[in-house]
């Protein structure tokens, strides 16, 4: 009899795990390697999110901040601030000057995003209010940044880990 009421409560224990861990939790975004998949990152979003790169273009040595915002499953390129033209930036787009920075709204709506972190770019990312260092979280790997759904699990889960 004992092990009829043990038996059926793993069971509904079991049940119940698998069930919390089918429940949509949000989203979030994903840092990952780009060539193994390790996430090295996982933050909470929601739409209206900003996500942004921060670095130093590697020839001006000037400061280069790519803004996105989380629509959905994408990341949509909503701000770009440079503070210098050259190699790579948008030499021919239609910018404003603000600050003393040149200020562009480009196109661009991405599922996935790929960046190579480096020493002499020093990459940061914002999140939010939150900022990481992309060089020291990934050991300066090329890395993918993507949004993704997760379960009522993984969201508790990263709560713990935070």
């Amino acid at each position: 009899m004992r092990r009829r009421y043990v038996a059926t409560a793993v069971l509904v224990s079991l049940l119940l795990i698998g069930t919390v861990a089918a429940l949509p939790g949000g989203r979030a975004l994903v840092v990952a390697d780009a060539e193994t998949g390790e996430q090295y990152l996982t933050v909470p979003v929601e739409d209206g999110t900003t996500v942004a790169l921060e670095y130093m273009h590697s020839v001006e040595k000037t400061r280069v901040y790519d803004e996105y915002t989380v629509r959905g499953d994408h990341l949509e390129m909503t701000r770009m601030e440079f503070e210098s033209f050259g190699w790579g930036l948008p030499s021919g787009a239609n910018v404003t000057r603000e600050d003393g920075v040149y200020v562009f709204d480009p196109p661009g709506n991405y599922t996935r995003v790929t960046v190579s972190p480096g020493d002499v770019a020093g990459h940061k990312l914002h999140v939010g209010a939150e900022t990481y260092d992309l060089v020291a979280r990934t050991n300066g790997r090329s890395v993918h940044l993507y949004v993704t759904q997760r379960s009522a699990f993984g969201a508790a889960k990263d709560q713990l880990n935070t």
